[in-house]
């Protein structure tokens, strides 16, 4: 029997690029927003702490589901099993223009 499947995802989060991995990832029926739930974290079996993976841990520790608008999205890859979460700095300029999306003002009722 072949073991469920652990999805790398990697989206953008304020200014930072998070790469995490979790074993349930679908299409939200909240519109615009990916689902992402059972995140896996690697085993203490090494003496060095990556800083980077234990803010992940510690940010996603009490979270049951997390709502990622799919316009942060960069990337999810279906992987053989997990590696280290990783937070970088996103830095430079690049070639992406991030898609663009209206800003929705709310107007008084009776208008």
């Amino acid at each position: 029997m072949a073991s469920a499947p652990i999805y790398k995802i990697m989206f953008l989060n304020q200014g930072e690029m998070y790469e995490v991995y979790a074993r349930q990832v679908y299409q939200s029926d909240l519109w615009g927003f990916l689902e992402v739930e059972e995140f896996v974290f690697g085993e203490r079996t090494q003496m060095i702490v990556d800083p980077a993976e234990e803010k992940l841990k510690n940010e996603f520790s009490s979270v049951k589901r997390s709502f990622i608008p799919l316009h942060s999205v960069v990337r999810i890859d279906e992987v053989e099993k997990e590696g280290a979460c990783k937070v970088r700095e996103v830095k430079g300029s690049s070639n992406v223009t991030p898609f663009p999306y209206p800003n929705v003002v709310p107007r008084p009722k009776g208008e």
